[in-house]
């Protein structure tokens, strides 16, 4: 259906233990959902496999409708993924590097340079748009990073971790850039363990533990009436039974 932007049904993967076991997930298109768990709960397993950068061993995948398993190609041009170690091509200044990526994605020429430079302004990378990547802080290159997922327009943004290495101003313009874009109709997944990040930007927050959702909903949902926090609700779910 066109307004879910992600639907998973009985997915698995298995490494030497099961990572996802028969996962259901689905991801309304136009909202900011964080994917929740302790560290070894699927998140990441599970977000690979939706990006198309790992096979599951059962179970479907749908992007806005798109089946993952059967048109890579056609999904993956929908999505952008940003791991939370990402790559960059150090030689290569910011500059050029969106322009290098813009390519891949055959973003025309002048579309590209305007949204490269309305994402390096909304990032606050103007003082470093020239200079080699091999410079920059690791915030620096997170951002970089962030600026090169988005420069194709992707309809579905799946970030790891996105804050890791940002410093507080730094955080908060990603922060800002992300609700800015699901303001716009983008849709936002993310990882993080950042509790507080995620009970003030998402609009909906799934809890996974051993491969499989355990809870979900809005902060006032999984709350069920009371007033806990974030942390409070994690800590007590993801060490349960």
């Amino acid at each position: 259906m066109e307004d879910l932007a992600l639907a998973v049904t009985a997915l698995r993967k298995r490494f030497l233990a099961p990572a996802v076991d028969g996962l259901d997930l689905t991801v309304r298109a136009g909202e900011l959902y964080a994917l929740l768990g302790p560290n070894g709960a699927g998140k990441t397993t599970t977000l690979r496999m939706v990006a198309g950068l790992a096979a599951p061993d059962s179970g479907s995948i749908r992007v806005f409708g798109r089946d993952v398993l059967a048109d890579p190609i056609g999904a993956k041009r929908l999505i952008a993924w940003l791991p939370d170690e990402p790559l960059l091509y150090d030689k290569l200044s910011p500059e050029e590097y969106l322009a290098f990526v813009a390519g891949l994605w055959a973003v025309p020429a002048e579309i590209a340079a305007a949204r490269a430079e309305t994402l390096i302004a909304d990032l606050g990378l103007e003082a470093q748009r020239r200079v080699r990547c091999e410079t920059l802080s690791r915030g620096q290159k997170q951002k970089v990073a962030l600026a090169g997922a988005l420069i194709h327009d992707p309809r579905l943004l799946i970030l790891d971790e996105p804050l890791t290495g940002l410093d507080a101003a730094a955080a908060r313009q990603v922060k800002d850039l992300l609700l800015a874009r699901v303001a716009a109709g983008g849709t936002v997944i993310l990882t993080t363990h950042i509790l507080e990040v995620a009970e003030r930007l998402a609009s909906r927050i799934g809890i996974i533990r051993a491969g499989r959702l355990i809870a979900e909903g809005t902060l006032d949902e999984l709350r069920a009436g009371g007033d806990a926090s974030l942390e409070t609700l994690f800590l007590a779910l993801a060490s349960a039974a």
